[in-house]
């Protein structure tokens, strides 16, 4: 065999379609033809974010279809994807870009995509992906299974400082500054040390050894200087506490796919107040009886009551002692298959934290936050729709 030769080729122009460089069973040739069709639908709710003068924007279409690959590929920040789109022709496929065209400015995609992906638009792509027409035959519409999981923060303990204290107009002690009606003449004489500037500190080391040893600190009298949104929370006793959200997520047991996702302030009863507004905001005013399946957090005497009120089956494990569950549902077949179906939940929670980035949120502000964890969940519903669809 004659040996090849290592030269370049010099060659100015590129005759291979980029469609054509994307091999034909890629997962991500299903995942973008059900996001294209889901973005098709969602044309006019583009249309009314946007008015018909100004400089044009970056395209809705596009935004969405890069957040996505940044997720589904866990780059972990906006600067990183601009990079990788310059050279990583399946990211400017998938994104919609062709190979001469120019990546966009790191900031001016960050100022765009965040003023386009909302909660609610969030929301709205979520639902036009599971009302894809190869996509709604895989869900249920009578059970689903509910569950909550912690976001940390994008703060540091050291932020989590007292919140200043709010005093009266009236209080003034005797170092307040003089009120704007005191005359010059009504001041005392100040001497020249007094008027001298002040000398300028010395530069601290920016992440200085803190020693938070018998200080009690708790929401009602600390808040996070850096997030003041984030909340201190625990997930179980005999655990640290930290600075987090909490993710709440509302799955089909049929497939496992994610049908509502919402993030909160970590709180009690932040899961409680969130499954039922994630099971009235999916199927409002249903008059189906459907079945929720969940862990013994929701095990809660009021949180039953509200279920059976709303026409739903509460499938919820038992506690030990004072459980709200009793012989009415647990003799039922399918109250064993929810809790064992309830667990698959874990899954996209697990995608989510490793592949999605939601171990920790980059993002501050619990609006920032929730929209992201929402459009990770339907991530997660595109990572799985290949082999759902193949099968």
């Amino acid at each position: 065999m004659m040996r090849g030769t290592d030269e370049k080729s010099g060659s100015l122009f590129s005759y291979v379609d980029l469609e054509d460089r994307i091999p034909v069973k890629h997962p991500l040739r299903k995942i973008r033809q059900v996001v294209n069709n889901a973005m098709a639908s969602l044309d006019t709710e583009f249309e009314a974010l946007y008015v018909d003068f100004g400089r044009p924007s970056i395209a809705p279409e596009r935004l969405i279809r890069a957040s996505l690959i940044q997720i589904l590929f866990s780059i972990r920040s906006e600067r990183q994807l601009m990079e990788q789109m310059q050279y990583n022709l399946l990211f400017r496929w998938f994104v919609g870009l062709g190979i001469d065209d120019q990546v966009w400015v790191p900031t001016v995609f960050t100022k765009n995509r965040d003023r386009l992906l909302t909660t609610d638009m969030s929301r709205k792509v979520m639902t036009a992906i599971l009302a894809h027409r190869e996509v709604a035959p895989l869900l249920s519409d009578e059970h689903f299974s509910v569950d909550g999981t912690l976001v940390k923060a994008w703060a540091s303990m050291k932020s989590f400082q007292p919140k200043p204290a709010i005093t009266s107009p009236d209080d003034e002690g005797p170092d307040d500054p003089p009120s704007p009606a005191t005359t010059a003449a009504d001041q005392p004489e100040q001497t020249q040390a007094e008027t001298s500037p002040m000398p300028r500190p010395t530069r601290q080391h920016r992440n200085a050894e803190v020693d938070f040893r018998g200080e009690k600190r708790s929401n009602a009298t600390h808040a996070s200087t850096t997030d003041p949104d984030a909340r201190l929370y625990k997930k179980s006793p005999g655990t640290g506490a930290m600075l987090c959200f909490i993710g709440h997520a509302l799955m089909e047991n049929r497939s496992g796919l994610i049908v509502q996702g919402d993030l909160t302030e970590a709180d009690g009863h932040a899961e409680r107040r969130a499954a039922l507004d994630m099971v009235h905001r999916h199927s409002p005013g249903s008059t189906r009886r459907l079945t929720l399946g969940a862990d013994k957090g929701y095990d809660a005497a009021n949180f039953v009551g509200d279920l059976r009120t709303a026409c739903v089956t509460p499938h919820v494990a038992q506690k030990t002692r004072y459980s709200a569950i009793d012989g009415r549902t647990t003799r039922h077949e399918g109250y064993a298959l929810s809790i064992k179906h309830r667990k698959r939940i874990e899954e996209a929670f697990g995608w989510a934290k490793t592949v999605g980035g939601m171990a920790q949120t980059v993002y501050r502000g619990v609006e920032r936050v929730r929209s992201r964890f929402i459009l990770t969940m339907a991530a997660n519903n595109l990572a799985r729709l290949p082999r759902l669809l193949a099968a």
